[in-house]
């Protein structure tokens, strides 16, 4: 079964709320298995829209990947981060190895 990944570019105006949507979101992340490839850290910009915080999250598969957005524990910490950030997210299925 192919793994699946979540692609976020996220611009953060509020860094101390943002970090409530972080610790809602963590239950989620955990009972879903999630992996974290990329959290922030330093890019280069190629090409189109650039936000400041990219972010890449494994999944076992893209319905686990599906599970986590769309679970209630995920859906409350959404809630917070669009109060904090603006986000550009989707779910991508990864190659089969």
């Amino acid at each position: 079964m192919a793994k699946a990944y979540w692609i976020a570019s996220v611009n953060v105006q509020d860094p101390e709320r943002y970090k409530d949507y972080v610790s809602t979101a963590k239950p989620a992340f955990e009972r879903h298995g999630a992996k974290f490839l990329a959290r922030g850290g330093a890019f280069e910009e190629l090409e189109g829209d650039v936000r400041p915080r990219n972010v890449v999250i494994e999944f076992s598969s893209l319905e686990e990947a599906k599970a986590c957005y769309y679970s209630d524990e995920y859906q409350a910490a959404k809630a917070i981060r669009q109060t904090c950030a603006d986000a550009n997210m989707v779910i991508v299925e990864g190659n089969d190895p």
